[in-house]
C-alpha cells in the first residue's frame, strides 16, 4: 500500500504540474465560449495553440438532499463564468488536496482555431483511482490537444469529475431499495449527456465521442458500455480502456459490510435495513462524511466483498458486469482495450505476510474462491512458487521481496485484468472491432516492474501511444492516417491471431500474441463465472 499511495501521488503532482505548467495565466485576454445564456471565460495556453475551459459545473451541487440521490442537471447557464480554474475534488478518503462535496465540475481542452462548421472528434477522459480517489486535475489534456495538433487529427478533450467512494458508490440492500445505486456511474453518464448538449459550441461533433479511462476509469469505461442494457444511446461511438474490463464482482448485497460500517461511522446503525439510513446520513456533516470514509478499507486489498465498485444494483447495472456481459448486454463499438505487464505488483505489495505456500492456499480459499479449496490449489499449481515464473515478469531472481511476493503478483494482475480482459474479447470480437495492447516500459522499476498505470504517461506524456489514441478516436483505427515509419501497424486482436501492440523500452514497439499464461488465466475465468455467469 506504501508504493501505491507513493506512485499515486507522485503522478498526481507530475500531472498536476503539467497541466498548470502549460497554461499562461498572464493577464491578457483570454477565450470565451456562450453556453445558454452564460459566457464562459477560459484560460489559454503558453503557445496560444490550446485553450482550456476548466471547472464547468454539468449537474446541480450534491449536497444536502441531493446526497446519495441521482445527479440533476445544471439549470440553464446565464452570466458570467470563470472557467479558467479547475473545480473541487470529490471528498476521498485520504485527500491528496482540498476537496468537497460540491464536484461535479468537467473540463473541455480544444485547439484554439476551430474553423467555422468544425466537427471535431472527442476524446472523455475518466481518471483512475479504484472508485477511492483521483481528480481531473490531475491528467494532461493540454499535451494530448497539443499532439492531436501536430499530427493533423485535432481533438477535443473532456475531462470529468465523479463522486467516489461510499458517496459514489453506496452499497448493500438499502441502496437497491432507495434505487440510487452507481451514482458515480450516473455521474459520468450526465456528463456524456451535457457532452452531446453543448459540445458543438467548443467546436466538437457530438457523435464522434470515445470513452476513454484508465483503472477504475477503465472498469468505468465498460460500465458504460453496459449500462442501458449495453445501448449507448448515441452518448460514444468507441471505447479505448487501459487496465479495466467488466469485473468478476456482484451485487451491492455483496458490499453490506462496506455500507454497515459506513453508517455506523455516521450515526445510523439503527436505521440500517430500510433506505431511510440516507436520510439519517444526509444529516452528516461533509467533515464527519470525509472522515467515516477515510477509516474504512480500500480496493487495494483484492476481496470482491470490500471496497466501494460498480456492483450490480438492479437499475444502473441489473445484474453483475460479467453475467451482462455473456448475455450480450455491452456496446457494439470499436475498442481498444489493454494492460501493463506487471499488473500485480502494487496489490501484492498488501499481501507481504503471506510467506508460504499454506498460507497462500487459506488466502485463495478465503478471499478468492468463496471457500473452493480446489480452485486455490489449481491454482497454485499453475502460478508455480518459482521467482522466475512470477511478476515482474522477465526479470529473473531480482524483485524477490518476500518468497511467496512475485507469485501473488502474477496470480493478482491476471486476477484483476488479463482474465476478465480475455473474457471480454472472447465475448465481443467475433461482432465488433477490438484491438489491444501491453505496456512494457520501465520494466526495470525496483520491485514495481511495468506496473499497474505505467502506461499513463506514455499517453499524457504524449508519446507513440497518443498518436494510437487520436487516430482511434479520429478513424475508429489506431492506425488511420498513420505515416510515422517508427509507428508499426496495430493489427486487430482475433480469436486466431490475437495480436497485441507491445510497448517496449527504449520507445520501441513490436507486435506479440495474447497467449502468456493460458493455463492460470482461464482457471480465473472458469472460477468467475461459476459464481456470476
Amino acid at each position: 500500500m506504501i508504493i501505491g499511495d507513493a506512485i499515486t501521488s507522485f503522478l498526481s503532482l507530475w500531472f498536476t504540474r503539467g497541466i498548470f505548467g502549460i497554461f499562461d495565466s498572464s493577464p491578457v485576454q483570454g477565450p470565451a465560449v456562450v453556453l445558454d445564456k452564460g459566457t464562459f471565460k477560459g484560460v489559454a495556453s503558453e503557445s496560444r495553440t490550446v485553450e482550456g475551459f476548466l471547472g464547468i459545473p454539468f449537474a446541480q451541487p450534491p449536497v444536502g438532499d441531493l446526497r446519495f440521490r441521482s445527479p440533476v442537471p445544471t439549470e440553464p447557464y446565464s452570466g458570467l463564468y470563470d472557467a479558467s480554474k479547475y473545480g473541487n475534488m470529490c471528498i476521498q478518503g485520504d485527500s491528496r488536496g482540498p476537496d468537497d462535496e460540491d464536484c461535479l465540475f468537467l473540463n473541455v481542452i480544444k485547439p484554439a482555431t476551430v474553423p467555422s462548421g468544425s466537427s471535431l472528434p472527442v476524446v472523455f477522459w475518466i481518471f483512475g483511482g479504484g472508485f477511492v480517489d483521483g481528480d481531473s486535475s490531475w491528467y494532461n489534456g493540454t499535451a494530448v490537444v497539443a499532439r492531436s495538433l501536430e499530427i493533423g487529427m485535432p481533438v477535443i478533450y473532456v475531462s470529468i469529475n465523479h463522486r467516489l467512494h461510499g458517496l459514489g458508490f453506496p452499497q448493500g440492500k438499502e441502496t437497491r431499495q432507495a434505487g440510487n445505486g452507481n451514482l458515480g456511474l450516473q455521474d459520468q453518464r450526465l456528463a456524456l449527456h451535457w457532452v452531446q448538449k453543448y459540445i458543438s459550441a467548443f467546436g466538437g461533433d457530438p457523435s464522434k465521442v470515445t470513452i476513454w479511462g484508465v483503472s477504475a476509469g477503465a472498469i468505468s469505461v465498460a460500465a458504460q458500455m453496459q449500462m442501458n442494457n449495453g445501448d449507448p444511446g448515441g452518448l460514444f461511438r468507441a471505447a479505448f480502456a487501459q487496465s479495466g474490463s467488466p469485473l468478476p464482482i456482484g451485487t451491492v448485497e455483496e458490499g453490506q459490510p462496506q455500507m454497515n460500517k459506513f453508517a455506523t461511522a455516521l450515526g445510523c446503525a439503527h436505521t440500517l435495513g430500510s433506505p431511510t439510513v440516507f436520510d439519517c446520513m444526509r444529516k452528516a456533516s461533509a467533515d464527519d462524511i470525509r472522515t467515516a470514509l477515510g477509516r474504512l478499507q480500500d480496493n487495494f486489498n483484492v476481496d470482491r466483498t470490500v471496497g466501494w465498485f460498480p456492483n450490480a444494483d438492479g437499475t444502473t447495472l441489473p445484474t453483475p458486469m460479467q453475467h451482462m456481459l455473456l448475455h450480450s448486454k455491452i456496446a457494439n463499438v470499436p475498442l481498444v482495450s489493454g494492460v501493463c505487464d506487471d499488473e500485480g505488483t502494487m496489490w501484492a505489495i498488501n499481501n507481504l505476510d503471506i510467506l508460504t505456500s499454506a498460507q497462500l492456499e487459506d488466502y485463495l480459499t478465503d478471499h478468492w474462491s468463496h471457500g473452493n479449496r480446489t480452485f486455490a490449489v489449481a491454482l497454485m499449481e499453475a502460478y508455480p512458487e518459482d521467482p522466475r515464473l512470477g511478476c515482474p515478469f522477465d526479470t529473473g531472481m531480482r524483485n524477490v521481496v518476500t518468497p511467496q511476493f512475485k507469485r501473488i503478483a502474477a496470480m493478482t494482475g491476471d486476477f484483476i485484468f488479463n482474465a476478465p480482459r480475455r473474457l471480454l474479447f472472447r465475448e465481443i470480437v467475433n461482432r465488433q472491432p477490438v484491438f489491444s495492447y501491453v505496456n512494457k516500459r520501465l520494466k526495470n522499476t525496483p520491485v514495481m516492474g511495468a506496473y499497474h498505470g505505467s502506461d499513463v504517461d506514455i499517453v499524457f506524456r504524449p508519446d507513440d501511444m497518443t498518436d494510437y489514441l487520436v487516430r482511434f478516436a479520429t478513424t475508429l483505427d489506431p492506425n488511420g492516417g498513420n505515416t510515422n515509419a517508427s509507428q508499426i501497424y496495430w493489427p486487430q486482436y482475433t480469436f486466431d491471431e490475437p495480436k497485441m501492440l507491445t510497448f517496449l523500452d527504449e520507445d520501441s514497439l513490436a507486435i506479440t500474441e495474447d497467449t502468456f499464461r493460458k493455463e492460470g488465466i482461464q482457471i480465473i475465468i472458469d472460477l468467475s463465472l461459476s459464481l456470476y455467469a
